[in-house]
């Protein structure tokens, strides 16, 4: 049996992409998986395509309204059960990434959907896994949360970089109370985030980097490691991608 067997996982964005990618991972190792995306019927089709032991419960959710937030984590502790991990993978980016070019509200959509929604989520999980003195909360972050890299852009980097900051500190808090915070940094990963790159990603390109089931592999590995074991953070970047 697996040692994942029952447990509870939510995943937000878990339609496309590392969240797909993840869910699909969790899935097949026995968890009861829930996953919030904005287009439900992108959500019941991937779980209609996931033969697992228990079907994947999909909920519609916008990680930048307060009210679906709450509404899916309503649901899915109704439905599914009170979240034993959360997988925060809801994320965006623009195609205007430089200073010079961006909106106002470009950075304010980034941040609430990137930053604000992860600890929306967070918020949502916390109390409970602390009052049984377990948990694991995962944040798909970006190596542009390591390095402010030109490729991620201005407000994509300072996201990242407060999702850093975000579960760090919190790990930092529940440290002693049995829940742990896990940072992941991927680099360059074949996802329809890809489709806002200011240039063109050739399929050739998006071939020769990370898949989502790479990610999904390190992030299964890190829910199977025992209460006692906290992995704070984890790079996994393409082995042709630059790392200075």
């Amino acid at each position: 049996m697996s040692v994942l067997e029952n447990k509870v996982v939510a995943i937000t964005g878990g339609g496309t992409g590392i969240g797909a990618g993840v869910a699909k991972a969790l899935a097949l190792a026995g968890c009861r998986v829930a996953i919030g995306g904005r287009r439900l019927e992108v959500l019941q089709e991937f779980a209609q395509s996931i033969e697992s032991q228990h079907a994947i419960y999909c909920h519609a959710l916008d990680v930048a309204d307060d009210a679906s937030i709450d509404a899916f984590f309503a649901a899915v502790k109704g439905e599914v059960g009170e979240p034993d991990i959360l997988v925060n993978s809801a994320g965006i980016n623009i195609v205007n990434r430089r200073m010079a070019d961006m909106d106002p509200e470009d950075w304010d959509r980034v941040m609430r959907i990137n930053a604000t929604g992860a600890y929306r989520c967070i918020h949502q999980v916390l109390p409970a896994m602390r009052q049984r003195g377990d948990g694991l909360v995962v944040n798909i972050s970006s190596v542009a949360g390591k390095r402010a890299i030109t490729l991620g852009g201005v407000v994509y980097c300072a996201s990242k970089f407060a999702m850093t900051a975000l579960g760090t500190a919190i790990s930092n808090e529940v440290r002693d109370e049995g829940v742990r915070i896990t940072n992941v940094y991927p680099g360059e990963v074949n996802t329809p985030i890809l489709d806002n790159r200011p240039s063109p990603v050739s399929q050739e390109h998006k071939d020769s980097i990370l898949q989502p089931e790479d990610i999904a592999a390190v992030v299964k590995t890190i829910c199977e490691l025992p209460p006692r074991a906290n992995v704070p953070e984890v790079v996994v970047k393409p082995t042709k991608q630059e790392w200075v």
